[in-house]
């Protein structure tokens, strides 16, 4: 019989609860109606369609029409900042080196594209955005727009989205956060937050893949990213996948329920494992100050040809890990996000993202520690 993976990797993606997956079939099995359709099929699943929106509004803090159902958060950041520009006549946009590749490469083309200036806000060597740089920035800049994420889906440094949001309010500069790695795992109240934009993905917090939400501040205008219906708002027109609304629903109603629980858990967790890696590794480096509880980024003093082969021989020896975004995994290059951090010596030696979820236990972390001691040099 296989040996169990152990699976350390939740900032990549967690596995569907068992009440999402049962919700799900109840609704694929039962509830086909297409929720455009008049008859009751039809409004059946328009009904569960509608309900599920208004849990989830009423766990962030927001009005049912300011949430928009998309496929995931990179739809949703193309969107909002491409609509941005094309629409709301912002020229200028401030972000971070650090961010996830789904903004990064959505400026990059409104760059190259559209002739928007990108500034680039400072951070230090612990990955924290400077705040006094940022305010800099927007001196002066009378359209202007940041994007900055909550929680840094490599370090889990949290960055701090109510004082960035002040200071867009201060300087009339609308404001995106990516929060994909904090939706679900922290009580994120967005209607309180001096936000414009949001945006989430369901599979970061025990939900489906393939859906997720953006967070459009009541009173701004946006322009349809998909012509053809009238589905959300007249947004986003195609037929909805009512499973995965309903699937996304539950799991965010879930971690809600269980939020105090899970984040002592989770909280409980990450020490365990700096202790464990403290004790058996000296000299390694933590990348990241004061991370969330889900996430640890490790630099271990090792030479740097183990870089590349470290998370493979981790994977064959059953524990899943990763070198940083999931969606930059299949990449020879350092991580971008280590790269702005620095120092430049620990750049190229061999690191690993681990990441917690609720089902985590202290043996996962008791494997991750014996494997890496098989592998270090002349251990």
């Amino acid at each position: 019989m296989n040996k169990p993976i152990v699976y350390l990797d939740h900032a990549a993606t967690t596995p569907l609860h068992s009440e999402v997956v049962r919700q799900m079939m109840e609704v694929l099995s039962s509830d086909f109606g297409n929720p455009s359709s008049t008859h009751q099929l039809g409004r059946k699943a328009k009904q569960l369609m509608e309900t599920a929106r208004k849990k989830m509004a009423a766990i962030l803090g927001v009005q049912t029409s300011e949430l928009i159902v998309t496929s995931g958060a990179t739809e949703a950041i193309n969107w909002i900042l491409k609509n941005a520009v094309s629409h709301l006549s912002i020229r200028t946009i401030v972000s971070s080196k650090m961010e996830h590749h789904a903004t990064l490469h959505t400026l990059e083309y409104l760059s190259q594209n559209q002739g928007v200036q990108i500034l680039w806000v400072r951070n230090n060597e612990s990955g924290e955005i400077d705040l006094n740089h940022l305010a800099e920035l927007l001196q002066n800049r009378p359209a202007a727009m940041v994007a900055i994420m909550h929680v840094n889906n490599e370090t889990g440094v949290v960055n701090p989205i109510e004082q960035i949001g002040t200071l867009c309010q201060q300087h009339q500069a609308l404001f995106m956060s990516d929060c994909v790695q904090s939706a679900g795992k922290m009580n994120l109240n967005l209607g309180q937050l001096p936000l414009d934009f949001a945006v989430l993905s369901a599979h970061k917090f025990n939900g489906p893949k393939g859906i997720g939400l953006a967070y459009i501040k009541k009173g701004i205008s946006m322009t349809p990213q998909l012509h053809g219906g009238e589905q959300e708002k007249g947004w986003r027109g195609g037929t909805e996948a009512v499973h995965q609304v309903v699937g996304m629903a539950a799991a965010l109603d879930l971690a809600h329920q269980h939020l105090a629980d899970n984040q002592a858990h989770l909280t409980a967790l990450q020490k365990y494992a700096i202790s464990q890696l403290n004790t058996h590794f000296e000299g390694i480096h933590w990348n990241g100050a004061d991370p969330f509880c889900t996430i640890l980024n490790i630099s271990f003093p090792w030479p740097a040809d183990m870089a590349p082969l470290l998370v493979f021989r981790l994977d064959l020896s059953g524990i899943a890990v990763s070198r940083g975004s999931a969606c930059q995994s299949g990449s020879s290059k350092p991580s971008h996000v280590l790269a702005e951090m620095g120092p430049s010596n620990w750049l190229m030696a061999p690191s690993i993202r681990i990441s917690f979820g609720v089902n985590t236990q202290k043996t996962d972390i008791d494997a991750l520690v014996e494997a890496l001691l098989h592998l270090k040099p002349n251990g």
